[in-house]
């Protein structure tokens, strides 16, 4: 029996587990922990390495107790990681964190792009003279303030003696994987987040021209490896403290935008698979570089050599319905009854209050009573750039009440998802069934919705939310050769449920989502005044 330990590190919590592969990928354990994400008032987004390697070691050795037969360290084949990708972690020569990483929402270096690219003449908010060559070498450019590039010259212009210390910049799964292993050293999706990545065929390194620019010293970029290549094997001290078997190997794995396509089954040229987790976007695999600078697309570098993930992207979405659940209904729906938390009663027949909000909101109908939602709680990428944007609720009447305005978040995010896609559409096929996956895929009704909104057939897999893992395990699994490839897959990760839409609801959908669309544009000079 073949036993993989993954590690999936989001943006506030971390889950862990253990699978067997054979013909499928079963899970054996897993376990869920949560770690800081602290938001500064100068658009600053933060967290803690030190959070992150505690939650690792404890969830590591509960995962052993919670497995469905006995394992032993020595079982364990290989390790790896998916990621929340973007962020930046700075270290010294012997792998300490610098600073606090800076997490991929961080959005305090304005000043820094606007000198580093949005100046002069533009083309989607870029320097022409310098998109040219990153479009050229990259296939992207770093235009988004929350790109790590952005991150690393703020530190240089607000943290000079932070900056001097440095020995590498490395994205949050390879730190994990440097403090496993010793190594430092960086996977080609990874690389490419940083848009310092020279992707053309006969190049794959990291480019001098691009570094030379932007002003970038070389000597803190890490060595560059394949997401299926070894980083290198457990140290004493690393196993002692996660309870495994020194010199288990660990594989380098991938960001989450390139791992949870894998973990979904969705690896082949044309599949497409929808996210909705903290973060939300829509991924269509491509076997070419593109880029759409109108609407914020571009075709990365994904875990597979010669395979791309066409990549629209939103900043918050289940992030969203977390919002709804902390600020709008707690006390105010029926959570609470009787002072008695709704989870806790002993008829409770809800895994969370998550799924209850769910129920209440399935007998909303379509539309949510006129009431339409933004759901841009941070900023947004993806059709449009803009870190000012907001979320709020647009279409209130006397007669809306909680749950009506508590089914417009939900469709907000998928109205936004739609939009992703079909600009998406615009510029390359997408094949149906599309599969969604993340926390907001674990709810029927959810599912329903999203194929009601975008017209097409949905397909979730098992442990939708763990999905990550899975992306990560198969990583593993490929490059100990248990697998041939990724993109034999889908032979392991088969659909679950089915989702087909209804037109008849589509239709009435139809006004609100061109409604939603519009909202943007009418206030985008509005926004910059809650600034």
């Amino acid at each position: 029996m073949k036993y993989i330990l993954s590690y999936d590190i989001g943006t506030t919590g971390l889950k862990t587990c253990i699978f067997e592969v054979d013909r499928t990928f079963e899970l054996v354990a897993s376990d869920n922990n949560s770690y800081g994400l602290y938001i500064l008032d100068n658009g600053g987004a933060e967290q803690d390495g030190d959070e992150w390697w505690k939650n690792m070691c404890e969830s590591t050795k509960e995962c052993f107790a919670k497995a469905k037969r006995p394992i032993k360290p020595e079982d364990i084949a290989g390790i790896s990681f998916c990621s929340q990708a973007q962020g930046f972690v700075i270290v010294d020569k012997d792998g300490n964190a610098i600073r606090r990483p800076m997490s991929y929402m961080d959005q305090r270096a304005k000043e820094e792009i606007k000198e580093g690219i949005a100046y002069g003449f533009q083309i989607a908010g870029a320097n022409i003279f310098k998109l040219i060559p990153s479009l050229i070498i990259t296939g992207a450019v770093s235009s988004s303030v929350k790109d790590p590039m952005w991150k690393y010259k703020w530190v240089e212009a607000h943290e000079p003696e932070n900056f001097k210390k440095i020995y590498k910049w490395l994205d949050v799964k390879d730190y994990l994987a440097l403090r496993c292993t010793g190594e430092a050293k960086m996977s080609e999706d990874s690389a490419f987040a940083t848009l310092l990545f020279d992707t053309r065929p006969n190049k794959r390194c990291w480019s001098k021209t691009l570094c030379k620019m932007f002003g970038i010293n070389m000597d803190h970029l890490p060595e560059i490896i394949k997401s299926t290549d070894a980083v290198g094997a457990l140290t004493e001290k690393a196993a002692k403290e996660l309870g495994l078997k020194a010199g288990t190997p660990v594989f380098s794995g991938g960001g989450d935008s390139s791992l949870i396509g894998v973990g979904a089954g969705a690896t082949n040229v044309g599949d497409t698979h929808i996210y909705d987790g903290t973060s939300g976007w829509v991924i269509t695999v491509t076997d070419r570089q593109m880029v759409d600078t109108s609407a914020m697309i571009a075709a990365i570098t994904g875990a597979e050599t010669g395979r791309f993930n066409y990549f629209a992207e939103m900043e918050t979405a289940g992030k969203c319905l977390e919002w709804v659940k902390d600020h709008l209904a707690l006390d105010e729906i029926g959570i609470y009854l009787k002072k008695q938390h709704i989870t806790e009663s002993d008829d409770n027949v809800y895994e969370s209050l998550y799924s209850y909000l769910i129920d209440v909101i399935k007998d909303v109908k379509p539309g949510s009573g006129g009431v339409i939602f933004t759901p841009w709680l941070h900023g947004n990428r993806c059709p449009f750039e803009d870190p000012y944007a907001t979320g709020g609720f647009h279409g209130v009447k006397l007669e809306t009440g909680k749950s009506e305005l508590i089914r417009s978040v939900v469709e907000g995010v998928f109205y936004h998802l739609r939009w992703m896609l079909e600009c998406q559409e615009k510029k390359i096929k997408i094949n149906d069934p599309i599969r969604f996956v993340g926390g907001g895929a674990l709810s029927p009704v959810s599912c329903q919705m999203l194929a009601d909104i975008t017209g097409h057939t949905i397909e979730t897999v098992k442990d939708s939310q763990l999905v990550g893992a899975t992306g990560a395990a198969a990583i593993v699994a490929v490059g100990l050769g248990i697998i041939p490839s990724l993109s034999a897959l889908k032979h392991y990760i088969p659909a679950d449920r089915t989702y087909v839409p209804d037109m008849k609801i589509h239709e009435i959908y139809e006004p609100y989502y061109q409604t939603f669309k519009k909202i943007y544009k009418a206030n985008r000079k509005l926004y910059k005044n809650f600034y």
